[in-house]
């Protein structure tokens, strides 16, 4: 038997509209856990170059726990293991934010522990000498310059929790991966449709790539 495969123009096509509706899920998880990661990562990231052990050791754990298991592992805990401990069901969406939360969290805390210990010490030492605290010197002088050093690892961390996303569809949650699949069970277009899905995902992590990038140059001017 000769096998032709011959790629089915018309089935993306008309695939499109269908898949397009799991963009903003797929938006609301990546971006909204992100947001919430963001003020996770400052903290924790903070609170792990503090010297206080009772400070340090619990932001040290909850880096290493979250950076060191899969985030497929995470969003299943929360979504089917934690209504066991609270029990009260989890909504996919929120299971899913969550993860995408703690998960970035984890990350971002050490961009922001690198940023922030790159930034030489005579920069916190010319802050004390012109009369400044050091919580007014940490946020004025030294937290600025760190995030400079830190927006190319953020963008990059953003990118790959958007792709995260994906992992998503084992929870029922509606977004580009669970719209394809349901799409695929009704048309058995699998190639197109995986193919239609994929081309989403690039235009997205493209688009924010470039954002980031103008956004980079301009924190680069302003130096």
């Amino acid at each position: 038997m000769e096998f032709q495969f011959q790629f089915d123009w018309q089935a993306a096509i008309d695939s499109i509209p269908f898949i397009i509706k799991g963009i903003p899920y797929t938006l609301l998880i990546s971006f909204g856990g992100l947001v919430i990661g963001f003020a996770l990562g400052i903290i924790f990231g903070l609170l792990s170059i503090n010297k206080k052990w009772f400070f340090k050791w619990p932001a040290t754990a909850y880096i290493e726990i979250f950076r060191g298991t899969p985030i497929l592992v995470q969003v299943l805990f929360i979504f089917y293991g934690l209504p066991d401990l609270i029990g009260a069901p989890v909504d996919p969406l929120t299971a899913g934010i969550a993860a995408i939360a703690l998960n970035s969290g984890a990350y971002i805390s050490e961009v922001v522990r690198g940023g922030v210990q790159s930034i030489d010490k005579g920069q916190t030492e010319a802050g004390l000498s012109l009369g400044l605290s050091r919580t007014q010197t940490f946020w004025s002088i030294t937290w600025p310059q760190a995030f400079r050093r830190m927006i190319p690892p953020l963008g990059n961390q953003a990118i790959v929790s958007i792709k995260d996303t994906s992992l998503f569809s084992v929870i029922g949650v509606g977004e580009l991966v669970r719209q394809g699949q349901i799409y695929i069970a009704n048309t058995f277009t699998a190639f197109e449709v995986y193919f239609v899905v994929a081309i989403l995902y690039l235009a997205i992590t493209l688009s924010l790539s470039l954002i980031l990038r103008l956004v980079e140059r301009r924190g680069l001017a302003s130096v």
